[in-house]
């Protein structure tokens, strides 16, 4: 028997992030993917399997980044704001490949939206989590200049997770990109305050730094090599450990 295949997870309520390219076809460059998504929703479904709760933060950046403002002559708070409905298109559209699955879920979103998903409430989204809901975040913190990595902080932080998953499609953080420099070397685990002072890009200081202030870890992984959330949560794959 695979001793692998039984062993128990790790955590007991987690958050993913999910950036906006995690949504869209690697290949084409589709903005948003039927077989992407469902391949997203199966993930996520295998760790709820786990006896895990599962809150989801979307990014929106295969829809619209604040950066796209510029280039329209769109001032950057209200490029932020369209950056937040675009958060909230994925995240309903995960709902639905979730709920395609029989996976119960409810979308939660930082600013007021109520006939299409809850307004934030920490006490409701506990709540959610406990009867076994996957609760997806969207509309980041709801503020403008605030990226969807602080976002995922700041909520990993209110709902008390034991780990933030911050999914990517390399394998960990590395000393530079590993697209563009070979030689680049793969960190197995490094302190919050090396990823703030090194500046390392796979995520933003603000949400380095919330998360060190309130020791909560940091797990960088491959989201879209096979089983990788699951093996994840068992301790199998660690990606890049960001801790104190």
């Amino acid at each position: 028997m695979n001793e692998d295949a039984n062993r128990p997870a790790q955590y007991k309520r987690v958050l993913l992030k999910l950036s906006g390219e995690a949504f869209q076809d690697r290949g084409s460059g589709e903005p948003l993917n039927a077989t992407v998504l469902r391949q997203n929703a199966e993930e996520i479904k295998k760790a709820l399997a786990l006896d895990i709760e599962v809150a989801v933060v979307v990014g929106g950046g295969n829809i619209f980044r604040g950066a796209f403002g510029s280039d329209l002559g769109i001032g950057r708070t209200v490029a932020d704001h369209i950056g937040m409905l675009g958060t909230v298109i994925n995240a309903l559209a995960l709902q639905s490949a979730l709920e395609s699955l029989d996976v119960e879920t409810r979308v939660m979103t930082a600013i007021e939206m109520p006939a299409i998903a809850e307004q934030f409430i920490r006490r409701r989204a506990l709540r959610h989590l406990e009867k076994g809901r996957v609760v997806i975040f969207g509309a980041g913190t709801g503020n403008p200049y605030f990226t969807t990595d602080s976002a995922a902080a700041l909520r990993a932080n209110e709902i008390d997770c034991d780990v933030l998953l911050k999914a990517t499609k390399v394998d960990g953080i590395y000393t530079s990109d590993p697209m563009k420099n070979p030689d680049a070397e793969r960190y197995d685990r490094i302190s919050y305050q090396d990823a703030i002072y090194q500046r390392l890009q796979i995520m933003d200081t603000s949400a380095f730094s919330l998360c060190m202030e309130n020791s909560i870890p940091i797990i960088v992984f491959d989201f879209f090599s096979p089983d990788a959330f699951v093996k994840v949560l068992k301790g199998e794959s660690s990606g890049t450990l960001v801790s104190y």
